[in-house]
């Protein structure tokens, strides 16, 4: 039993030396692509009739996106409001380094939450996610076009039949205060 506590007691010592003598980590070029959603952002859309809302019309948002401690992660705070009803969301942007893949995770006041991959062909960034609604799989794709440093388009897709055809559910336009 000596030999066990030791051993561990090493172990401790040596694994606490490690880590003092290690840097901090530092993010990537991948992550340091998210700075371009750093700030407050005003986003007009228009929402299509069809399954998600019959009636469709305007949505408005207004973002704000701040680098956490240590630059890994992009978190927002969302506001929103249009012909559906207004509310609030908290969404966090990140790269994961192990699946070569940018991620989106957001939370919202109507009890929503979503989970994207995302990616950035040096041009348009499209995010990617699997998604139920009353019992309905679907598969939604929001793709963002910049336009400049400070505005892009934007467009939201659902597909029902896996990823064959694709249907718009909303369109618009975002510009940095």
């Amino acid at each position: 039993m000596k030999i066990t506590v030791l051993t561990f007691s090493a172990c401790l010592l040596l694994s606490a030396a490690a880590i003092a003598q290690s840097q901090m980590p530092t993010p990537g070029p991948d992550v340091k692509k998210l700075d371009y959603f750093a700030g407050t952002w005003s986003l007009d859309g228009d929402i299509k009739p069809g399954p998600m809302a019959p009636q469709g019309g305007k949505v408005t948002e207004t973002e704000k996106c701040e680098w956490m401690q240590g630059n890994f992660y992009l978190v927002c705070h969302t506001d929103f409001g249009g012909s559906m009803g207004s509310g609030e969301g908290l969404s966090i942007l990140g790269y994961s380094t192990d699946d070569k893949t940018y991620t989106y995770r957001e939370f919202n006041s109507w009890g929503e939450f979503e989970d994207s991959k995302g990616a950035f062909d040096g041009q348009n960034w499209t995010w990617n996610s699997d998604e139920k609604t009353n019992g309905t799989a679907w598969k939604g794709r929001f793709t963002m076009k910049p336009a400049s440093a400070t505005s892009y388009s934007f467009m939201f897709e659902m597909s029902t039949d896996g990823g064959t055809k694709w249907m718009t559910v909303m369109d618009g336009k975002a510009s940095k205060k």
